[in-house]
């Protein structure tokens, strides 16, 4: 996923929590959930890259 997908996923998230906040309706926790999910996964993916480029194997 690039920076503008990044952000686009983080903004959807934002908008959805938000929408829940205001209505407490159940669909929107549940989509809000479902991309908070998706935003914590791309976050460890890249953390793994990073940890990765940062700690080479040697064998």
């Amino acid at each position: 996923m690039d920076a503008k997908a990044f952000f686009d996923l983080v903004a959807k998230m934002r908008e959805k929590q938000k929408e829940y906040f205001r209505t407490r309706s159940g669909s929107a926790l549940s989509h809000s959930r479902d991309l908070e999910k998706r935003v914590d996964a791309e976050i460890d993916r890249v953390k793994k890259i990073l940890h990765d480029k940062q700690n080479p194997k040697l064998f």
